[in-house]
């Protein structure tokens, strides 16, 4: 059995959210929904900001937190609910992020 080390579930995934709020039991779903959904949009917004360059790095990055969440040995016995939530608004982001790199 693989355990994560704390540094693992202290990294961000999705802007200021980490591993352990997406895999551990604290916060409830709900409560998770709302971080996610406040972050997304927080998120978005510092899009305008930046580079294609950042851009490509972003993508990049959000690339790897997916894998990184979603690669889970024994992952049946984590909040899978938490992890689908996660999936679905990283999956938003990279596809706002990939429409922002095509945009002249």
């Amino acid at each position: 059995m693989e355990f994560l080390l704390l540094t693992e579930l202290n990294l961000e995934v999705f802007g200021n959210i980490t591993t352990k709020e997406i895999i551990g039991a604290i916060p409830l779903v709900n409560d998770t929904k709302k971080l996610l959904e406040n972050e997304y949009q927080r998120l978005i917004n510092q899009l305008e900001f930046q580079t294609k360059n950042d851009l490509k790095k972003l993508l990049e990055q959000q690339q790897i937190a997916n894998k990184h969440i979603n690669s889970r040995p024994g992952a049946m016995a984590l909040a899978q609910d938490k992890i689908r939530l996660f999936t679905e608004y990283n999956q938003k982001y990279i596809q706002t992020i990939t429409k922002k790199l095509q945009d002249p």
